[in-house]
């Protein structure tokens, strides 16, 4: 249980956010310091912003479960963190200069200067559809761990997480979420390091908690699968291949992550951030599975602890077995410490999201379609009131999604692959083929979810990953054959990816994301060692 030190550490951390961001919140005067801090901010607050992001309380909770528990689970899940050094390059050389150039606030707004209006509200709408729903099952699924942690009941566990999130995100804008992100990621990072300095001494040492955990959970890549029908998800290929393309529509094309590269001051250094986040995600993951390893090992060491796990449908809930180490292990304060870190994790991947919705919702439909102009001040607090609306919207959700919840949270990669590798093929039409046109490529946009939709269905012994690539494929197929045979039009281009290509070899680019190919071949080593 909670010690009163512990109440004290969680309190304080939330109000010390909401006061950061009313302090933030005075900088800002309009709509473009809201949602892009005024395109001034730096690479490596960006960069660890865009880190605390990916790093969700389900991944620190899920991976660490899926590597001590899981059927066909271990270290595998770290084969799904090679693709990212490969997508950064193609993102640094090519898609986000362009948009960093076209000086954008909504991603999709480039889409209507390339193809149409109706392009970029297809997509536009697409995003607030999909990222709401799937921010309020969020919302309920930490909900849930949060009130099996501390009891406070899922109402208050709800108010906790959400409330204070909805609060610092309205008044710091952009700037609250990447600062603040900061600030949970160093926190995040300690808890995670701590945990595996005391699961690692428990067993001796890290060699020799690696050595103690079983041989299937240790290996770290799979050759000897494909994932075209034989049912293994999680094979290297369909991981290295999906994951690629994953990874760019999630980096390149998607709202709540594009808005903050494209918060920096120039060209190069969104670029910088971009190379960070390339490089030091793979050790961020891979402490968190290692964490899962040692829990592991842990776990045959102490037969009792699983049966210390809550119970859901009469089974242990493996996702609680890393606060329920902390729970057993750390001393008060420390225990408070853990609960901020899982805060952490919740609210870093909540706000963002939240601001990403309102900045899409203002700018590809209040302001695109407003009859009179309005102040910055007036922009600016419409801006916040859009933020309120989307807070709001989520956190009610999260109250009506318990039936579908566990389907829907078991399914949620799944839902990202389905339109993912469609999305990031309409990009592509626009950018590479210059004959492509709106019809065209909202057609092929249909066909690749259709078709992504019809593999789930019909053909569940396909990796859902391999959606990412077969999506793309389908969508720009169709996309090209449904743009007809017209004349090449490269007006809406804006650049040409030559000229973008240039450019960035002028800015030595081209030479610097070789260090990204470098790294991900280290990578591919490191993984093999592990395997030994």
């Amino acid at each position: 249980m909670l010690t009163q030190l512990d109440w004290l550490i969680i309190g304080s951390y939330l109000l010390f956010l909401v006061l950061f961001a009313l302090y933030l919140s005075r900088q800002q005067s309009s709509r473009a310091d809201y949602y892009v801090g005024g395109r001034s901010i730096g690479a490596w607050p960006v960069a660890i912003s865009v880190l605390a992001t990916q790093c969700s309380t389900n991944s620190i909770l899920g991976a660490p479960a899926f590597v001590a528990f899981a059927a066909g689970g271990g270290l595998v899940w770290l084969q799904y963190e090679l693709a990212l050094p490969l997508a950064m390059i193609v993102l640094i050389l090519l898609v986000i200069p362009l948009f960093r150039q076209l000086q954008l606030v909504s991603v999709y707004a480039w889409l209507e200067r390339r193809f149409d209006l109706n392009t970029r509200l297809l997509l536009s709408g697409l995003f607030l559809l999909v990222r709401a729903s799937a921010t309020a099952v969020t919302v309920y699924s930490i909900a849930i761990v949060i009130d099996l942690i501390l009891g406070t009941g899922f109402f208050w566990a709800v108010v906790l997480l959400g409330g204070f999130t909805v609060v610092y995100d309205v008044l710091g804008g952009i700037r609250g979420v990447i600062y603040s992100d900061v600030l949970q990621m160093v926190i995040l990072v300690f808890m995670l390091a701590l945990l595996l300095y005391l699961l690692a001494d428990a067993s001796g040492g890290l060699g020799a908690m690696l050595e103690a955990a079983s041989p299937e959970r240790r290996r770290a890549l799979d050759f000897s699968h494909h994932g075209f029908g034989d049912g293994e998800t999680f094979a290297f290929w369909p991981m290295l291949f999906g994951g690629f393309f994953l990874y760019l529509a999630y980096y390149g094309c998607d709202q709540s992550q594009v808005q903050r590269i494209i918060s920096t001051r120039d060209i190069d250094t969104s670029n910088r951030a971009l190379l960070i986040n390339g490089v030091l995600r793979f050790p961020l993951v891979a402490l968190y599975c290692l964490v899962g390893l040692g829990i592991a090992v842990y776990a045959d060491g102490a037969p009792d602890f699983v049966g210390s796990l809550p119970q859901r449908n009469g089974a242990p809930e493996y996702n609680l077995a890393v606060p329920q180490y902390m729970l057993a292990s750390l001393p008060p304060g420390l225990v408070g410490l853990g609960m901020v870190a899982l805060f952490a994790a919740a609210m870093s991947s909540l706000d963002s999201v939240l601001n990403s919705l309102s900045a899409t919702t203002m700018e590809d439909f209040i302001v695109r379609f407003r009859r009179r102009d309005l102040s910055h001040r007036q922009e600016l607090l419409v801006s916040r009131l859009v933020t309120v609306f989307w807070g709001l919207f989520t956190l009610g959700m999260s109250f009506y999604v318990g039936d579908i919840a566990p389907t829907v949270l078991e399914a949620i990669n799944k839902i990202g692959s389905l339109a993912n590798g469609p999305i990031l093929a309409v990009f592509a039409l626009g950018m590479l083929v210059p004959r492509a046109t709106g019809s065209g490529a909202c057609t092929g946009l249909l066909a690749g979810v259709v078709g992504n939709a019809c593999l789930w269905q019909f053909a569940p012994a396909v990796s859902w990953l391999w959606w990412n690539l077969i999506g793309f494929a389908v969508t720009a197929m169709v996309g090209i054959l449904f743009s007809g045979r017209g004349a090449v039009d490269e007006s809406g281009l804006n650049l040409h990816p030559r000229e973008i290509l240039a450019q960035q070899a002028r800015l030595n680019w081209r030479r610097r994301s070789y260090g990204l190919l470098l790294w991900f071949l280290l990578l591919l080593g490191v993984l093999l060692a592990l395997g030994q």
